[in-house]
């Protein structure tokens, strides 16, 4: 706390460069979101400049700034007003935060970002549930971390990370994603009411993807991951052809009858470019409470197509009870039972991802000199 009568408009400025946009991610000073400070021998008072009337985080801004100031203000009375900023000063900060006044591609080659799709051959090989605890573990591991659930027929992410209600903001034409389990999250799923079937054909499903990958501003991320749909389909495609240098893991289950299909999966991802760093088995044996291993679904599956793709076996997931109950609860199994079989087995498979990573020595940055 400051001591003394003396409290300049230096010492709130920095008091209130510790006030983090919860959405942009960014201090509130950075953001040019501090309209004006005072400080007298009474008073310490900041005017915050909200991005939008509504702004779903203006409850957590102005008590976060009334923090901040109370953290100086030595007995002083602390005011907070909240504005709005007008038309040409959100526009100058959309601009600044993806560089360009128009939405644009920012995850191309040069992107530092890496790009990871987890597809299938077939649904309910527990993709999804896959996407979601990898994404999860490297985000509590420090990580900056986002999903796009490209499932757009069978979206689950959001109910995944207990975000089923919540929707993005959108500033101008700049989308925000909802974060959870500091997860960044874009789904069409938060843009259609509840149970409400979603039945496009190839043309929209293709502006769909790329509008996930313009239009929405993730920030810096060190990784992204997508949730493909099953199968072959357009959606495969599409992002085959805007994101040709992304990874891709495929997902099967131990039956050896299920790996044709995951394997026509990668090799579509071949034909547009992409490299599949590995395979990831679920559905495994899984130990009942009295110690019994059991083989639900067989064995065997997983290291079949690993071995027929000529890639790495990244790992193999148990059933799981658990595991299960976690996805029900919107909580990813990693964060709730860190030390269930489950949960050691996906932080196994992020391990060996991470070490598939191509090394990015010699590549251009993508910077401009000064």
């Amino acid at each position: 706390m400051v001591t003394g009568s003396e409290l300049s408009e230096t010492q709130v400025h920095q008091a209130l460069a510790t006030v983090i946009d919860p959405e942009l991610r960014q201090p509130l000073t950075d953001l040019d979101m501090v309209d004006s400070v005072e400080a007298t021998d009474s008073l310490v008072r900041a005017v915050i400049a909200l991005t939008i009337v509504g702004c779903p985080a203006s409850d957590r801004i102005e008590r976060e700034t009334r923090a901040a100031l109370e953290s100086i203000a030595d007995g002083r009375v602390v005011e907070v007003e909240l504005t709005v900023m007008d038309a040409a000063r959100r526009s100058r900060l959309i601009e600044r935060l993806r560089g360009s006044k128009t939405p644009q591609m920012v995850f191309g080659p040069e992107s530092l970002t890496r790009i990871v799709a987890i597809t299938s051959g077939k649904g309910g090989v527990g993709k999804s549930t896959v996407t979601a605890n990898l994404a999860a573990l490297a985000a509590n591991r420090g990580r900056r971390v986002g999903i796009i659930d490209a499932d757009v027929f069978g979206f689950s992410i959001p109910q995944l990370f207990g975000a089923g209600e919540e929707k993005p903001t959108r500033i101008d034409d700049m989308i925000l994603p909802p974060i959870a389990h500091e997860v960044k999250l874009m789904s069409i799923g938060m843009f259609v009411e509840k149970d409400t079937p979603v039945s496009w054909r190839g043309p929209m499903l293709h502006r769909t993807v790329n509008q996930f990958l313009t239009d929405v501003f993730y920030g810096d991320l060190d990784l992204l991951f997508v949730d493909l749909p099953p199968g072959t389909g357009d959606v495969a495609i599409s992002l085959g052809q805007l994101l040709p240098h992304s990874d891709v893991v495929v997902v099967t289950t131990p039956q050896p009858s299920a790996s044709d299909v995951a394997i026509r999966s990668a090799l579509v991802a071949r034909q547009t470019g992409q490299r599949v760093v590995g395979v990831v088995e679920t559905m495994s044996a899984g130990t009942l409470p009295g110690g019994e291993t059991v083989d639900l679904f067989g064995s065997g599956g997983g290291a079949e197509v690993a071995g027929k793709l000529e890639v790495p076996l990244l790992g193999t997931i148990p059933l799981s009870v658990p595991l299960r109950e976690a996805g029900d609860q919107g909580t990813p199994v990693v964060l709730s039972h860190p030390d269930d079989p489950a949960s050691v087995a996906c932080a196994a498979v992020l391990d060996q991802l991470e070490r598939t990573r191509e090394s990015r020595v010699g590549t251009s940055l993508p910077v401009s000199p000064v």
